[in-house]
């Protein structure tokens, strides 16, 4: 085995998007704006109605993915295409834009706690039009592992401890946990060669990851050589995410939310999205 180390290390900015739905930016911000193939990783938490309750009206997206994982609170997800369904706690949904998509996500409550995620994965050129799909997950079918003493995992994407994750048939092969440490627990993630991942540390205390010490709130991207992740929680319990995938290397052209190769393919998509494609 080989050990990853933090090549960068990050804390989340304030910002809003939507109908002004506050959040913390930690992708997709000045001091990590990608990572390829991530383009964004969005947090939201409140128990103030008024920092939710507007939601995200309909709006487009083309050439990419967006993983939307609910930690606690309602939405509801409705498309062009005729889709809906009702994200609750512990549910994922892995949704392929692809050629193009027009879809909202709207809060089911009123007051409490709204918190959860919001990823935005890349994808190949090759793949950046095909038609738009949908993994809509389950907090039941989320398969839950302890690959060791005080370590619980939600398995998203990806495999552990011989559990294939709940998502399945994505380009970039991610790999998605949501790992739960009881104090002074230890772990070593594998991870595959060469993707490109990160670990961010979301609830709880602070974690050493890679050996370096991550508090609440900050994530710190790996290297992408190694094949493993050293985990280990301190004298109070933690929670983070791990997540990787594989980079692309390919050339990112990106407009709002729109995301392909060339410039040109951003005007197109204007275009169509303007002629009423999608």
């Amino acid at each position: 085995m080989t050990q990853r180390h933090i090549i960068r290390r990050v804390r989340g900015v304030d910002t809003s998007d939507g109908a002004g739905v506050k959040l913390k930016r930690v992708i997709g911000q000045p001091a990590l704006d990608t990572l390829d193939p991530f383009l964004l990783l969005d947090e939201f938490r409140s128990d103030e109605a008024g920092d939710y309750i507007e939601g995200f009206p309909e709006h487009p997206h083309r050439g990419f993915e967006t993983v939307t994982y609910m930690l606690a609170g309602r939405m509801r997800h409705k498309d062009n295409h005729g889709n809906t369904g009702d994200l609750g706690p512990g549910s994922v949904q892995w949704m392929t834009a692809g050629r193009g998509i027009l879809h909202s996500e709207m809060p089911r409550q009123e007051e409490g706690l709204m918190w959860g995620f919001q990823l935005w994965v890349n994808l190949p050129a090759a793949d950046k039009m095909t038609a738009p799909r949908y993994q809509d997950i389950d907090p039941s079918a989320i398969p839950v592992v302890h690959p060791a003493t005080g370590v619980t995992a939600r398995v998203i994407a990806g495999e552990l401890a011989g559990v294939e994750g709940a998502v399945r048939g994505v380009a970039t092969a991610p790999v998605y946990l949501d790992l739960s440490l009881e104090p002074h627990a230890a772990f070593d993630v594998p991870l595959p060669e060469g993707h490109a991942g990160f670990a961010y540390v979301f609830d709880g205390a602070s974690a050493q990851v890679a050996g370096q010490e991550l508090a609440r709130g900050d994530l710190g991207a790996f290297s992408r050589i190694g094949d493993t992740v050293s985990l280990r929680a301190g004298d109070a319990a933690t929670r983070l995410l791990i997540v990787a995938a594989r980079p692309l290397d390919e050339p990112v052209a990106r407009y709002g939310p729109f995301v392909m190769n060339t410039p040109e393919q951003i005007h197109e998509a204007i275009a169509d999205f303007r002629a009423g494609k999608f």
